[in-house]
């Protein structure tokens, strides 16, 4: 997280909200050596108390799970590079506009039974983004063929103890040099920037 509080939310509910939303982000988990690093699907619950995803039994987090761990998922937003130029203001350098949201916990296991159920709600929180498409639900799947992708997966829970957000907008400039540059990012460099030039505005 960046170090400057301008840019660290105090609005721990966006954060939430964000995270919630966005439902994809870095699983990072320390054992011995290098962390243990995955990429994830998870859903957040409501109050950002309890992230459920699940993950691969060839995965090394699976491996290292044999008792709960503390572990972090870093959620990435939209984010673009700031050319000094679009300040209109002298004596500027460039930087990094960006949202990123930690969430940091224990990470477990849980049992085998509770996979389906969680299956079944993630895609639902996904399918439903795409109505009006007919949804994709497991009970399109041949009863052998889902038993045998269930038993490749396993459904794991991270206890959310700490949510932290930054949100680098600009907010260490003046309103007038914030927006002039909010006016050129969407031609940038980076990720989402028509998201991001709306954010450097204002617009949540």
């Amino acid at each position: 997280m960046h170090p400057n509080p301008a840019f660290r939310s105090e609005d721990q509910a966006l954060s939430v909200e964000f995270a919630r939303a966005r439902a994809f982000g870095v699983l990072a988990l320390s054992t011995e050596g290098a962390p243990l690093i995955s990429h994830v699907p998870f859903l957040l619950s409501e109050d950002g108390t309890v992230a459920e995803l699940h993950i691969v039994r060839s995965n090394p987090i699976f491996r290292a799970l044999t008792v709960p761990r503390a572990a972090k998922i870093a959620v990435a937003g939209p984010d673009g590079y700031v050319s000094p130029n679009w300040y209109g203001v002298e004596d500027q350098v460039p930087t990094w506009n960006y949202v990123a949201v930690h969430l940091t916990g224990k990470l477990e296991l849980r049992p085998h039974d509770e996979l389906r159920d969680l299956l079944d709600r993630q895609s639902a929180f996904y399918e439903q983004r795409l109505l009006p498409k007919p949804a994709w639900t497991t009970g399109k799947m041949t009863p052998d063929a889902l038993d045998r992708m269930m038993r490749m997966i396993v459904p794991c829970r991270m206890q959310v103890d700490e949510i932290q957000g930054t949100w680098k907008l600009n907010q260490n400039k003046p309103e007038a040099v914030r927006l002039a540059a909010a006016d050129q990012v969407a031609e940038g460099i980076g990720s989402e920037l028509s998201r991001l030039t709306a954010l450097m505005r204002g617009q949540r």
